[in-house]
């Protein structure tokens, strides 16, 4: 069992940062992000590996930003020049099995690949 829950959601302008947090129960299984607005499908967004290895979505390439700190369990995803098409609820994933690569393979952002997920944080742009 991995326990997962997210912060740093707030209702910002567009053009403006955010840096949301994923604190986990362990440091030993690679961590993705998605998100979801009501009425459409949960999208993986981005993704982490336990060495730091990391892997987006194309539209969110050079404004997205992930980075883990293993001594504290935590993983960070900074979200630049916010647009109002960022508003979701944001989930942090981690996989059924540790030692398996977020990253690698056709599937790294689909939420069926993974098997844990915390609460999600409100990450809400206005223009």
């Amino acid at each position: 069992q991995v326990r997962l829950e997210e912060s740093g959601g707030d209702s910002v302008q567009a053009g403006g940062s955010l840096r949301l947090i994923c604190t986990t129960s362990t440091s030993t299984y690679c961590l993705a992000w998605s998100r979801q607005v009501p009425g459409k499908q949960r999208e993986g967004v981005a993704s982490i590996d336990v060495d730091g290895g990391s892997r987006y979505l194309d539209s969110v390439k050079g404004r997205f930003a992930l980075s883990r700190d293993n001594a504290k369990k935590a993983v960070y995803l900074r979200i630049d020049t916010l647009k109002p098409e960022d508003t979701a609820m944001y989930y942090c994933a981690a996989p059924r099995f540790p030692d398996v690569r977020c990253t690698d393979g056709g599937n790294w952002s689909s939420p069926r690949s993974y098997q844990y997920w915390g609460q999600g944080t409100q990450v809400t742009v206005s223009s």
